[in-house]
């Protein structure tokens, strides 16, 4: 009898140690678009690590799509097990061209670009009205593009608190507008089961583009009534799209 009992309650460990694999076996990465570094996922990742998941954010330096895709790449390297590429605006763009590896389970874009392989970001848009942060954007002497507050707070992130858009903006990185121009040579989307969360209310990537984007990679596709933020305005919601890839 007393075997019997050690003997179920090993085979009930090591089921429980199966069920738990997936979440302790895959890491979530998460890649920041620009005007934005990886304390944009400051609110989505606590919710990631109450399910038992790792997470780690890139932090791209934004001064070329080489350099992101390098940043981001690096990372998942230095992953064990299966990882979750999770790619926001102009991070979008980064897991299109670094979402390659065989490590990488399923790819999940935050109101993201969404590129074919030979396109660069800056062309996407151009069959769409120029989104009206967009409009705002200003160019240092260096070539880096950057937004001022007032258009962080009416275009980039109008459905967050003013304490909320002032810290997005003070934690803005600015990205070399050149990067903008840079075309993909891949499209990881094409082998990678794919998640799109398109904004509806954004107002830096127009929504009908996200659309379209998602069709074009036939995205499991959420929409959520949020500005170009929806990790900063409702986390939770962009948290479990991110779980149910990771759960694939």
């Amino acid at each position: 009898m007393k075997r019997t009992l050690i003997a179920s309650a090993l085979l009930a460990a090591t089921a429980f140690a199966h069920a738990a694999a997936p979440a302790n076996d895959t890491t979530i990465v998460l890649v920041h678009g620009a005007f934005a570094d990886g304390s944009s996922w400051e609110k989505v990742i606590p919710l990631l690590h109450a399910k038992g998941y790792k997470v780690v954010a890139v932090q791209n330096p934004l001064s070329s799509l080489a350099d992101d895709v390098t940043a981001t790449q690096r990372v998942v390297d230095a992953q064990t097990g299966k990882v979750v590429l999770v790619g926001h605006s102009w991070g979008g763009t980064v897991i299109t061209q670094a979402g390659t590896s065989d490590k990488i389970k399923a790819l999940v874009y935050v109101a993201a670009f969404a590129p074919s392989e030979g396109e660069a970001t800056g062309n996407l848009g151009k069959d769409y009205a120029v989104p009206p942060g967009i409009a705002t954007l200003q160019v240092d002497a260096t070539g880096y593009a950057w937004l001022p507050a007032d258009s962080v707070a009416k275009n980039f992130a109008q459905d967050v608190s003013p304490a909320t858009a002032s810290l997005i903006y003070a934690t803005q990185g600015p990205i070399a507008l050149k990067a903008f121009g840079e075309t993909t040579t891949v499209a990881a989307w094409k082998n990678k089961p794919s998640y799109y969360i398109a904004a509806s209310k954004d107002r830096m990537i127009a929504p009908e583009l996200q659309q379209a984007f998602a069709k074009k990679i036939n995205a499991t596709t959420t929409t959520l009534a949020t500005s170009h933020v929806p990790m900063v305005s409702q986390p939770a919601k962009v948290a479990e799209v991110i779980i149910a890839a990771a759960q694939r």
